[in-house]
């Protein structure tokens, strides 16, 4: 897959890394060539210096094929400005935001753009909601401690029982839909082709939501 991260501090450094450790490509963009310099030297090679929001820069970066756009610069206003930019003019699949205050995160949700806030996880949330195309975040709550996504069973689900996939205190289902009607399962609930599934997961657990998934 092939990314485009728009802003090069600490946070779009970490994004990078993780991205390619997943396996995937990337061209980072920044205005500010000194910062561009202080990326991990492997990276250095697929760095453009310049402004997101100059369009001969995105397309420079490749953003007419990429697979997705991370918006990692210090300024919130800018990241909404190239996420729906990303989004609406160039059509990029996935799109994601640094959010740098939590208080504009309803405002990122009903504009449609996945964000992420503190620091300490958002490179490898940023990561995730990136390449994960079988997790679909829906919503953050609280600052980002609890995601809810929806997940569509793949048939290596398909007869698991709805407990098999809950953690208590990491993962928890919470609701089924099938053909068309939404149900609350219980444990004993078994997966059907075709459903798909709301799920509350601890920011933290991703990873441990994507192995019961058989993702990994």
């Amino acid at each position: 897959m092939n990314y485009v991260i728009i802003g090069c501090g600490s946070l779009g450094a970490e994004l990078a890394l993780a991205l390619r450790r997943g396996g995937h490509a990337m061209v980072l963009v920044d205005k500010d060539q000194e910062t561009l310099h202080q990326v991990d030297p492997s990276l250095r090679g697929v760095a453009i210096v310049g402004s997101g929001l100059d369009r001969q820069i995105l397309i420079q970066a490749g953003i007419e094929q990429a697979d997705g756009l991370a918006a990692v610069t210090s300024c919130d206003e800018t990241n909404v400005i190239l996420a729906r930019l990303a989004r609406h003019v160039f059509h990029v699949p996935r799109v994601v935001a640094r959010l740098h205050d939590p208080r504009k995160a309803e405002l990122y949700r009903r504009l449609g753009i996945q964000s992420a806030a503190p620091l300490d996880w958002a490179a490898k949330r940023l990561a995730d909601l990136l390449s994960y195309s079988e997790v679909d975040a829906m919503m953050s709550l609280g600052n980002g401690q609890v995601e809810i996504v929806r997940v569509e069973v793949s048939p290596l689900m398909e007869g698991r029982k709805v407990g098999s996939i809950a953690i208590p205190g990491e993962i928890q289902v919470v609701a089924l839909s099938r053909r068309g009607k939404t149900m609350l399962p219980s444990p004993e609930t078994t997966f059907q082709r075709n459903d798909s599934v709301h799920l509350a997961v601890a920011a933290e657990s991703s990873e441990r939501l994507r192995a019961l998934l058989d993702l990994g």
